[in-house]
């Protein structure tokens, strides 16, 4: 069985911990690997090196570092095969979902590559008699990515791209679920040019993340994962004197208007709800409805759609939604199932005790696409993220309901309106309090360029994820002013300095 090691110093290394635990194939059901859990030592190596690399990578001219990325960005292209199917095998999603995964991702190298523009200072003459200033970005140091297990590329890709291309060197802790796409990247950047130790991969649990979190050589923190985790990132790496930024939960909501193109609203559905078996932070887990008859006409399209789902492991091309992560992932989303129907939710459609009728497949880690009706504020279905093909149908009156609906949820991350309605659709993406917008989008995540990131429980931290908000969290500002020594009073001064 082969084992999944760290990354460090441009190199893999094999771990001594002796620690590990299994990595499944969620189309079977089998272990397939095991990956090191490091210790506090791997982890202070990695560190090391990566101080060790710091202070030569941040001298390089940036033009030299976006060229660097440049490369990777090319590597990637070609390869990009490659690591969908790794993602695949241990994630569960189609190698089709995973192609767009990757693609997300490079759009985010592709921004770095413009480094030398976005990295340019600002300069004023004359601030004073014979006084000049100018602004540069400077970079912070050692700084860690703790990713999350439903996009095991494009996530670490939304944060190193940008840290090393500002200057900085880079430890990333993938998710233990799935973590042989973090090796492919490592080896990749090396192959593209970046110096041995910038980029570092370390396996592990919390004893890593928590090591990241403490060490006094790390001086920034990147997360994405769960609300209580994101939550615990920030307050422990902030008490730690690290500037963190940490992506929690969600539960999106698209309302359907009245006026709403419902074929074209379904079809969006589907493929929000049920796409990647619904393990994406930006999956649309919540229908609002304006009006009963809108919910009956919709769900009367989204019935069949659901039906016809074919439901199967990424080596058949065929299937449009793969499985779960884990199978307690499975028991998990099963168990808000059961507590929504006791609670007074329709299940439409069940998705329970679905069963993979291919041969080899019948373990793995499955569950049907589900459809729950009359879901109210006060269930658990609607309450907690469930990160599975779960969809819940919440009947609202009106507009204004359906925008108190959302408001009043302590996840605040992506929303979506349907409509045709320019004053609705206007006065919905001024008024909403939630960080990411769609209007007639389902799934609104913002193009490398911008930036991403949730409001409320759903960010922690003061800066959104790549884009120009990346750019700040990884740097830091220097202002210098200059004044040469024609014309000065060579006297001591002792009021306020003012340069006018």
């Amino acid at each position: 069985m082969t084992n999944i090691a760290h990354y460090i110093n441009g190199q893999l290394t094999a771990s001594t911990s002796g620690r590990s635990q299994d990595v499944f194939n969620p189309a079977t059901g089998e272990v397939t690997h095991q990956v090191a859990l490091a210790s506090e030592a791997e982890v202070d190596a990695a560190i090391a090196a990566a101080k060790a690399a710091w202070s030569s990578w941040a001298a390089q001219p940036v033009l030299r570092r976006a060229r660097i990325m440049d490369k990777f960005k090319y590597i990637v292209n070609e390869r990009a095969q490659e690591l969908a199917e790794a993602i695949s095998a241990q994630h569960g999603k189609t190698v089709d979902d995973a192609l767009g995964e990757v693609t997300r991702g490079v759009e985010v190298v592709e921004f770095a590559t413009s480094a030398p523009s976005f990295m340019k200072g600002e300069f004023s003459e004359n601030v004073g008699s014979g006084v000049d200033s100018h602004m540069i970005r400077q970079p912070l140091g050692v700084v860690a990515g703790i990713t999350p297990f439903n996009f095991p590329a494009m996530v670490p890709m939304w944060m190193f791209p940008v840290a090393l291309v500002t200057g900085n060197c880079f430890i990333l802790k993938p998710s233990e679920r799935d973590p042989s796409a973090s090796l492919l990247l490592a080896q990749w950047l090396t192959e593209a040019g970046l110096p041995d130790g910038v980029f570092n991969v370390v396996q592990g649990d919390k004893l890593a993340v928590d090591r990241l979190l403490t060490h006094e050589d790390i001086s920034a923190v990147s997360f994405v994962g769960s609300t209580p985790i994101a939550k615990y990132i920030h307050q422990t790496g902030t008490a730690h004197g690290k500037r963190v930024q940490a992506l929690g939960g969600a539960k999106n909501h698209m309302v359907i208007m009245p006026d709403a193109d419902l074929d074209m609203a379904a079809s969006a559905l589907m493929g929000a709800a049920y796409g990647s078996a619904g393990e994406r932070c930006m999956a649309i887990s919540v229908a609002v409805p304006v009006t009963d008859a809108v919910a009956d006409a919709l769900i009367e399209r989204l019935v069949p759609q659901i039906e016809a789902l074919k439901i199967g492991p990424a080596s058949d091309p065929s299937s449009e939604m793969g499985p779960l992560v884990t199978q307690d992932a499975v028991a998990r989303v099963n168990d808000y199932v059961t507590r929504g129907e006791a609670q007074g939710a329709k299940v439409v459609l069940d998705g329970r005790g679905f069963t993979q009728n291919k041969q080899g497949y019948e373990k793995g880690f499955f569950v049907g696409g589900t459809l729950l009706d009359n879901v109210t504020e006060e269930m658990d279905c609607y309450r907690d993220e469930i990160f599975g093909p779960v969809l819940s149908v919440v009947r609202k009156k009106s507009y204004q309901e359906a925008v108190d609906l959302i408001h009043g949820h302590n996840y605040a991350n992506g929303t979506a309106i349907f409509t045709r309605d320019g004053d609705a659709a206007r006065s919905f993406a001024q008024d909403i309090e939630v960080g990411m917008v769609g209007v007639n989008v389902p799934i609104p995540v913002p193009m490398a360029f911008h930036s991403f990131g949730g409001w409320k429980d759903s960010l922690f931290g003061e800066h959104h994820m790549h884009g120009m908000e990346g750019v700040r969290f990884y740097t830091r500002i220097k202002t210098t002013t200059i004044r040469w020594p024609s014309g000065m009073r060579s006297d001591p001064q002792f009021t306020m300095p003012t340069l006018g």
